[in-house]
């Protein structure tokens, strides 16, 4: 998970929300944005951020269940989360990578930006 610092020649600077590294990603590597992530509903597709506010809310925006806790533990937490997801979609990866990117997040105290329209 990276921050974007900057436009470069090539493509974009990011430094690394873990270990602080700066680096290059070019203009032909895949990345995705979280403000246009979604986790699937029932009813409709929920966009990450709301995702991650409902998890605040739930550890009163402190950190989340550890992303390396077994699968039904994370199922349960993810439910007990937003019980309308769709179990069908929304993979044990999936909840994983959430759990784990909330806690990066909170860890960096930019959940905040997301609500920005920054991240």
């Amino acid at each position: 998970m990276y921050k974007l610092k900057t436009k470069a020649r090539s493509g974009f600077v990011v430094e690394s929300l873990i270990d602080k590294k700066t680096s290059i990603i070019g203009m032909s590597q895949n990345v995705s944005v979280l403000k246009d992530i979604s986790i699937y509903t029932y009813e409709a597709e929920m966009p990450l951020k709301e995702v991650f506010s409902k998890i605040a809310s739930k550890e009163n925006s402190g950190a989340a269940i550890s992303h390396k806790a077994d699968k039904n533990e994370l199922a349960n937490y993810f439910n007990d989360v937003l019980p309308e997801y769709d179990e069908e979609r929304v993979y044990a990866s999936d909840i994983k990578k959430v759990v784990q990117w909330y806690n990066i997040l909170q860890e960096n105290d930019l959940l905040g930006t997301l609500t920005d329209e920054e991240e």
